[in-house]
């Protein structure tokens, strides 16, 4: 976020610092980066593949994560 390469924030509403959530936020409204609110940690942890699958293909020791930045999107297509 702070280096403005930042395209979308994701941050946990569970954060334990309301100090970083402050902060999360501010540098996403100063450079313009979307920011999405995600019920849990865990959740977050999962979506950025913070997790062992087991063999149902079910997410297994998760680990938590209060804040990820996607960056690049990845190609452009007409999809």
């Amino acid at each position: 976020l702070d280096r403005r390469a930042a395209r979308l924030c994701c941050l946990a509403q569970d954060c334990e610092n309301p100090e970083y959530i402050k902060l999360v936020r501010a540098l996403c409204e100063e450079g313009g980066v979307h920011l999405i609110m995600v019920d849990s940690r865990e959740q977050l942890g999962e979506w950025c593949g913070l997790c062992k699958l087991d063999m149902d293909g079910n997410a297994t020791k998760v680990v938590a994560c209060s804040c990820a930045v996607v960056t690049e999107f990845g190609e452009d297509t007409q999809a």
